[in-house]
């Protein structure tokens, strides 16, 4: 955990700014967000409700009929909504958002990236806000239960073969490689901004990368997978096994062609 030394904040921020760096760590979560459903709005509430302490939505390119929603989260306190004219997917919102702390020169300790569509609940998140009190640096990943009875066969098995295929190309064993709910370390955001991928597969790629760069990877066991029923996720983790291994392979097969 890192420790601040209160005399050298003091040099550069107003006193009443300090509260949050004595009691505890500020962090921003991101929502990657493409035609939301309306209880997204009780969601961002609830996450506030928390020790998070902004929330930065990206809308990336949703149909006009959902601008209701994003206009009723822009009047939340601590919720900031930024805008894509045309769905990019979920790997450019997150760059996008990434970007958009470091030109504000955000003081947060660190993100936490979330789904739109009520795929980790507020206690999922709960417990990887907790874990970072142990894990303060690097990424975590929430790590979902593939056995639970929204857990298909496919998607069970596909999550396997990932995972495998993950540990036999970069010799690192992770469960879960396409989870969204993830924390990650402040001081991480400038590579992760070059990383390439706008789609599903920037998840995959950020933790190649986080591996070459010898980045801290950690893995906190969450709630079961969820799917809403009669709700289609469009760019989170639920992925085509398929897709994900054929474009490890590439990123294995010619790696000068990834940004580090």
């Amino acid at each position: 955990m890192i420790l601040f030394d209160i005399r050298e904040i003091h040099r550069y921020e107003k006193p009443d700014s300090l509260r949050w760096r004595i009691d505890m760590k500020n962090i921003a979560a991101i929502i990657p967000a493409y035609n939301p459903q309306q209880s997204l709005i009780t969601y961002v509430h609830q996450l506030l409700a928390t020790t998070i302490t902004q929330i930065i939505i990206v809308n990336d390119g949703s149909d006009q009929k959902y601008k209701g929603i994003f206009e009723d989260l822009k009047k939340i306190e601590g919720c900031q909504v930024l805008q894509h004219d045309d769905n990019i997917g979920k790997g450019g919102a997150l760059k996008t958002a990434f970007a958009y702390i470091r030109e504000q020169k955000s003081l947060c300790h660190g993100v936490l990236t979330v789904g739109a569509h009520g795929q980790h609940t507020v206690q999922d998140v709960k417990l990887v806000l907790t874990m970072t009190k142990v894990f303060s640096e690097g990424i975590v990943l929430g790590v979902r239960n593939f056995h639970s009875a929204d857990s298909t066969f496919l998607s069970y098995w596909g999550n396997r073969a990932t995972s495998l295929f993950f540990e036999l190309l970069y010799h690192r064993k992770l469960m879960d490689t396409q989870t969204g709910l993830r924390y990650i370390s402040i001081n991480e955001l400038p590579w992760l901004m070059k990383i390439k991928g706008d789609h599903y597969d920037y998840d995959t790629n950020m933790l190649i990368s986080a591996l070459k760069r010898k980045c801290p990877i950690f893995e906190v066991e969450i709630g079961q997978l969820r799917i809403k029923k009669n709700t289609i996720i469009q760019y989170d983790e639920i992925t085509n096994a398929s897709s994900i291994i054929r474009r490890m392979l590439m990123n294995y097969l010619k790696p000068r062609n990834n940004d580090d």
